[in-house]
């Protein structure tokens, strides 16, 4: 009976412990968007009806011309954690911006065109409970021949590091400690973070039960587009750390499995092309700033 009082105290105390850590963890979630007026009311929606409610929903717009603004507005009116700041600039600067001034203990990062399952917050935080870095899982939605298509992973000491961050979250203290995205980027500036955290010793973990519903590309166009620039981003981390090239697996990349089809040969083919782009253009600053401007850079 002793025995059995001990091990209730113990499992008491740790739930109570678990707990206690749970509920003092504040969570902010920071959205970049321009012109996202078609995805802005779902992802606001699917983020203000969380199991567990985030303590602050930021959305940094890069000077939208359409309604993407007063969409925001409208829904600020209607709950308090929504706030809007509107930052011009790249990716990496609009998600350092949201940091910024975000009063989360976690900041976590989710794109305009996804759709957080109920459950997001609440398994973000639990993971996060034993984790630095937490990367959750997304499932894409659209057509079956870009969906089918699986990511190309990168390692870096025995870690994955190429989650995106249509869904991902760092604690603050260490985000700020790796010095945030890098502004260099164009592209993968995800990835270069990851990359850096890892190197740091952080823990980076992955939580299935976290999930967030992405939309694919809709068209051959804009999927060739998304290619492109995936590749260049490729290049650009080679550029920064090195050469990656021994994280890959050449007949993985190559290999066309049953649950994929010919579009990995069409995004591997036109991903070589946005490699060697960047090759010749990756360290031009001004050349990159003018593709940051173009609209050849809108995916």
């Amino acid at each position: 009976m002793r025995y059995i009082n001990i091990c209730f105290l113990f499992l008491t105390e740790n739930i109570i412990n678990q707990w206690f850590i749970f509920a003092i963890m504040r969570f902010s979630i920071i959205i970049i968007v321009r012109n996202g007026e078609i995805f802005m009311r779902d992802a606001l929606d699917s983020l203000v009806h969380q199991s567990v409610k985030p303590d602050e929903v930021i959305v940094v717009d890069a000077e939208s011309t359409d309604f993407t603004q007063h969409i925001v507005r409208d829904y600020a009116k209607k709950y308090d954690v929504i706030k809007l700041y509107v930052e011009p600039g790249t990716r990496g600067e609009g998600r350092n911006y949201g940091v910024k001034v975000s009063i989360g203990d976690v900041v976590a990062f989710m794109d305009v065109d996804a759709i957080a399952n109920a459950l997001w917050v609440e398994e973000m935080k639990r993971a996060m409970e034993d984790a630095d870095v937490v990367a959750g899982r997304e499932v894409r939605l659209g057509y079956t021949g870009f969906i089918s298509l699986k990511r190309v992973g990168m390692m870096h000491k025995g870690v994955d590091i190429t989650y995106p961050s249509v869904n991902l979250a760092y604690k603050k203290s260490v985000f700020e400690a790796i010095g945030g995205f890098d502004p260099w980027f164009k592209e993968a500036e995800e990835v270069d973070l990851n990359f850096r955290a890892v190197d740091a010793d952080y823990k980076l973990v992955y939580n299935e039960k976290a999930i967030v519903y992405h939309r694919a590309r809709e068209t051959f166009t804009g999927f060739l587009k998304q290619s492109f620039w995936y590749g260049f981003g490729r290049k650009e981390l080679a550029l920064r750390h090195g050469t990656l090239w021994q994280t890959y697996e050449p007949l993985d990349m190559v290999k066309v499995g049953k649950d994929e089809s010919i579009w990995k040969l069409i995004r591997l083919g036109v991903s070589f092309l946005g490699y060697m782009f960047c090759k010749v253009t990756g360290k031009r600053e001004t050349l990159k700033n003018r593709l940051r401007e173009s609209k050849a850079s809108d995916r």
